[in-house]
């Protein structure tokens, strides 16, 4: 295995008495794709987020290619810039093109000119298959078009790892497949690349490795034939079966407060970046 790209050592994080992440441990090296399943209120989300430091973790330490995220005296824009982002939700900005909205973040984050933050844009628009949309606004594309948008943004400002929260969920079913065709395209081109997603077929084909979270911990890691389709735990094997199969699914009582979970209403995801005045 190639150097860890991503290495988490005894991460905790808590919303107030509610205990979200205990004591998590996991390195993801470079070009690996980890996705991070479990049930909702697990702290999937919660670990991603801490990875780039939208969430400040408790205690336990971060590293993003060999530096400290979490260390105070970090220069966290610079490390953000290494680091791309794909939310449930698209974040683009309506009033302006697709364009706009790739070219918008390079110009002001990273200082590129108008033509250098254009060219780029067209670049990765075509990557997504979307060459055609650029001058189109969000309003005018489907969901799944927004989301590879979304992605391209990313792709555009030339991180060395791509963070996915759920980025499917928000999306009708039969638009599910647009984006993960792109994000196998990354895998295939050696992204290192971690993905929080309950799309099972994605994790068991293009996932290097699974990791199943539940109650703040990792339960069971391991290669995706052994998690999704012969897990050691009972917890894994009940997770799965609630998934794939969710007729079968009873309900459960809730859990008591501190009990695990991804915490109250979490913080809204940043901006890309500001809109042209």
């Amino acid at each position: 295995m190639s150097r860890p790209e991503v290495r988490i050592k005894d991460l905790h994080k808590s919303f107030g008495d509610n205990h979200v992440l205990r004591g998590i441990d996991l390195e993801i090296a470079q070009g690996e794709v980890v996705c991070v399943i479990g049930p909702s209120g697990s702290g999937k989300s919660t670990l991603l987020r801490c990875v780039n430091l939208l969430e400040e973790p408790g205690a336990g330490k971060v590293f993003v290619g060999g530096c400290e995220v979490t260390d105070p005296d970090v220069d966290i824009d610079a490390v953000r810039r290494r680091i791309g982002m794909v939310f449930q939700q698209f974040n683009l900005f309506p009033h302006l093109s697709v364009t706009g909205n790739l070219t918008l973040p390079q110009r002001r984050v990273l200082r590129r000119g108008k033509a250098e933050s254009a060219r780029i844009a067209a670049e990765h628009l075509a990557r997504v298959g979307l060459s055609e949309k650029a001058d189109a606004f969000p309003a005018a594309l489907s969901g799944g078009q927004q989301q590879r948008v979304a992605i391209a943004r990313a792709l555009a400002m030339g991180p060395e790892v791509m963070l996915f929260d759920e980025p499917t969920s928000a999306l009708d079913p039969e638009l599910v497949g647009e984006v993960l065709a792109v994000m196998r395209m990354l895998a295939d081109e050696g992204m290192t690349m971690m993905v929080v997603t309950h799309e099972m077929t994605f994790a068991r084909e293009v996932a290097d490795r699974v990791v199943f979270m539940d109650g703040g911990v990792i339960v069971e890691e391991g290669r995706p034939e052994q998690v999704v389709t012969a897990p050691r735990h009972e917890r894994t094997r009940h997770f799965l079966s609630r998934l794939l199969d969710p007729a079968m699914a009873e309900v459960e009582p809730e859990r008591p407060q501190g009990a695990g979970g991804d915490g109250p209403s979490p913080k809204r995801p940043p901006d890309p970046g500001l809109p042209d005045r």
